[in-house]
């Protein structure tokens, strides 16, 4: 008797992976999975190690562009805005006081230029009343309403020689000057601290009282290190200076600025720490080296001295 066909023998049968063939699949995965895993560890690890070295690059690459910047400034010397009299003035063999526009970056002692034509001159400053508006010198000539009032000249010692009493060292260097170009007269200090490994600047206006103590937020840099020796063994120091003397009077007429810093992290791939030494030999005050020129043509009466407040800073 003929067995009816099953239907269930018509329909194919779907068979699965073996063993074998599922331990092999799962191989080749993971060995791809590992492949791509270490090539992400490696991208992460260069990404890093980038990311570390552009940071302090660029860092002592924008301090030793500000330092150039100000170290140019040092010595400048221009009021905020026009002065001119509000009142007229006569000539006086002896210090008369004269009403101006405005008193701001002043000081008893400053040498300035009045009026002009025939009439202009070189006055030194008496005294000064940031009250009234008034400063008193001795006048040659008489002066009309809107004379203008100029400074002459700009400061001999815009950076601070390092033959003046409390002047710049190897670690601090020191500047006065309208540093920001805006009329302002500043005082300001760059410290290098290696005890501390850090780069200070400490910024006052010319005739504060007393300039704060360094903080945090005035560090540049914190991640400074020696700079490496020199062939004869000796450590470069972060600043050095040129200097010239006439007639006992000291110029500094170029800036030589070295720093080395690290990274802040280890390198992921050495595990050491980077470092870069960044040097520039001839930065030159041009304001200093103008009135140095001065000196040497023989017009040592139109330049500036240090005002008091300033040599109060100094300590």
């Amino acid at each position: 008797m003929d067995r009816s066909p099953d239907i269930r023998d018509s329909v194919p049968r779907e068979q699965g992976y073996t063993i074998l063939e599922l331990l092999i699949s799962m191989g080749i995965l993971v060995t791809i999975s590992g492949f791509m895993l270490h090539g992400f560890v490696d991208m992460n690890r260069l990404n890093q190690e980038q990311s570390n070295r552009s940071e302090m690059h660029a860092a002592i690459r924008n301090v030793t562009a500000l330092l150039q910047q100000e170290v140019g400034q040092a010595g400048r010397l221009a009021f905020p805005a026009p002065v001119s009299l509000t009142a007229p003035v006569t000539a006086s063999p002896t210090p008369i006081s004269a009403t101006v526009t405005s008193v701001a970056g002043m000081f008893t002692g400053m040498r300035l230029i009045v009026g002009q034509g025939a009439t202009q001159e070189l006055v030194t400053l008496t005294g000064v009343n940031a009250g009234t508006n008034q400063i008193q010198a001795v006048f040659g000539f008489g002066h009309a309403t809107g004379d203008r009032v100029d400074p002459a000249a700009g400061f001999g010692s815009g950076v601070i020689p390092t033959t003046h009493a409390n002047g710049s060292t190897a670690t601090v260097l020191k500047i006065l000057g309208d540093i920001n170009g805006d009329g302002n007269l500043v005082y300001v200090e760059y410290t290098c601290s290696l005890a501390e490994n850090r780069l200070y600047r400490n910024m006052v206006p010319f005739d504060a009282a007393a300039k704060p103590a360094v903080t945090v937020e005035q560090v540049l840099l914190d991640n400074l290190m020696p700079n490496p020796p020199d062939p004869g063994g000796a450590v470069p120091p972060c600043f050095s200076y040129q200097e010239h003397t006439i007639s006992g009077r000291t110029y500094v007429v170029n800036v030589a600025i070295m720093m080395t810093v690290r990274t802040h992290d280890r390198n992921p791939i050495t595990g050491d720490f980077e470092v870069v030494t960044k040097a520039l030999l001839n930065v030159a005050p041009r304001n200093v080296f103008h009135t140095w020129q001065m000196e040497s043509l023989g017009y040592a009466n139109r330049i500036q001295p240090l005002p008091a407040t300033v040599v109060n800073l100094l300590n």
